[in-house]
């Protein structure tokens, strides 16, 4: 399978969630369809139209959203009041405010984090989880991409990513970025907010690509993701504990929540070990490991693995 053709939003809007923010969501495919929820990565990669896409329009009802500070999402970088717990209320408001019953949640890297989280907080309004590229947020997940891991095999990338920082403050790369990305000076955190982004937009997948190494110009977009993402991660998600989601899956298999794992065997982002470690605990749900695909969601193994669960999840 691969995607379907573009199609347009029939509505779209702002909700406010708190006194701070307001989403910014969508809604295509079909008004009276299935409703599937598309939780994008980062945080604050933010969505892109090509997200809806891998939903058969006639049949699904195609609910997409920017969560706090990403995308059209307001205030802009927004960092305070910015957490997963915020994140995983702000889906169930999104949910209630559409007259929804329950969704299917779809979500790749981050998008798998927060989609894993909502279903374990709110497991009586997911149908079924499909997930891609699977992150848990444990301290060895990012110390591997920010740190050291990635790093042995993407060398010259990391040289850029790292090069900025200094020398003395190397120990510690993620907690010396944020930093930068939260300056007061606007050029120090454009600085910054480049250089991270080209870390991950070289590693995204198995080849290094360069339309999505050229999404950096983007220096609004890469202020956006740069400080979102650091900022969450420096605060090791927002989990009482490292781990918190692998202890807690029980909770899915308990509400029996279907559940779709799409994994890059080669992806240098979330390497397939929290994708093995997830399905080890929660064997119901199908497992797939694409063998020749990295972390992005346009690999072509992971595409059709995703259009096909989507398509599975039709008789839902």
């Amino acid at each position: 399978m691969s995607l379907y053709p573009a199609i347009e939003p029939f509505h779209a809007d702002h909700l406010k969630v708190s006194d701070i923010h307001s989403i910014w969501f969508e809604q295509s495919g079909n008004e009276k369809g299935k409703p599937v929820v598309f939780v994008h990565g980062g945080p604050g990669f933010g969505y892109s139209p090509e997200d809806r896409l891998y939903f058969d329009p006639a049949v699904y009802r195609i609910i997409i959203f920017d969560q706090r500070g990403a995308g059209k999402s307001l205030p802009t970088a927004e960092l305070k009041d910015n957490n997963t717990w915020a994140l995983v209320e702000d889906m169930e408001k999104l949910r209630i405010h559409l007259g929804i019953d329950k969704w299917i949640v779809f979500g790749g890297s981050w998008g798998s984090t927060l989609g894993l989280t909502y279903a374990i907080k709110h497991p009586t309004s997911v149908k079924a989880l499909i997930l891609r590229g699977i992150f848990t947020l444990r301290k060895s997940e990012v110390d591997w991409l920010y740190q050291e891991g990635a790093s042995h095999i993407f060398p010259d990338y990391f040289d850029l990513y790292a090069g900025p920082i200094p020398i003395d403050e190397r120990h510690d790369i993620l907690r010396a970025y944020y930093k930068r990305l939260t300056s007061p000076d606007l050029a120090v955190r454009q600085l910054f907010a480049k250089t991270w982004s080209l870390w991950e937009m070289a590693t995204i997948k198995m080849y290094p690509n360069p339309d999505m190494m050229a999404k950096v110009e983007n220096l609004e977009w890469a202020a956006q993701f740069a400080a979102i993402e650091c900022h969450y991660f420096v605060n090791d998600g927002f989990y009482e504990k490292d781990g918190w989601i692998l202890e807690n899956i029980g909770t899915i298999r308990e509400h029996k929540i279907p559940g779709v794992i799409v994994q890059g065997r080669y992806d240098v982002i979330c390497p397939t070990k929290s994708a093995y470690d997830l399905h080890k605990l929660w064997p119901e749900a199908d497992f797939q490991l694409i063998p020749d695909a990295g972390h992005s969601s346009k690999e072509p193994g992971i595409i059709k693995a995703l259009v096909d669960a989507c398509e599975t999840f039709k008789s839902l």
